[in-house]
């Protein structure tokens, strides 16, 4: 095997040597299936145990209660950039204040202005996104849907300490 190297960067990260030969192993031929994860049906016994059990997993380590779903979706930022809005904004509230601090930041406003209007609290692009804004530099509409930040914008290194302060009864999305 080449030298293996280690990966800490924000995004994927090192995984221990026995998780990856299991996973290839497993991805190879599923014990007692005789098939790859990959070649049985969403809709089978073997993969409704794998979903099950990955269920059970998140909701323990999470401590996640039965009042709540768990959803297993695939896309990555962009699909969660979208559901945000789309969820959140209505035909009364149509409009949602983002602090832009980052390309996170900046890629969440783009997607939500596909749903609705999209008012920035602030931005950061001015300095190259080099800091976060105190609580009084925001320009916070009392009737948006809802405000959002990304707390940790991992491309230009900047990170909110505390949590932005919203009107009072507009939630907060991270």
């Amino acid at each position: 095997m080449e030298s293996r190297v280690y990966n800490f960067s924000a995004g994927p990260a090192v995984l221990p040597l026995p998780v990856l030969e299991r996973a290839r192993d497993e991805l190879l031929c599923l014990p007692g299936v005789g098939a790859s994860v990959l070649e049985i049906s969403h809709r089978s016994p073997a993969f409704d145990t794998i979903i099950n059990q990955a269920e059970a997993n998140l909701r323990k380590l999470f401590d996640i209660s039965d009042d709540y779903a768990v959803l297993f979706l695939q896309g990555g930022s962009r699909l969660q950039f979208s559901m945000v809005p789309m969820n959140l904004m209505t035909a009364e509230k149509s409009s949602a204040d983002y602090i832009v601090t980052g390309s996170w930041g900046k890629k969440a406003a783009e997607q939500a202005k596909k749903v609705g209007e999209v008012r920035t609290a602030y931005s950061a692009a001015d300095s190259n996104f080099d800091h976060v804004p105190s609580q009084e530099k925001l320009d916070l509409n009392p009737s948006s849907a809802y405000v959002h930040y990304c707390c940790n914008e991992t491309i230009q290194g900047v990170q909110f300490k505390t949590e932005p302060e919203t009107p009072a009864g507009v939630p907060l999305v991270c």
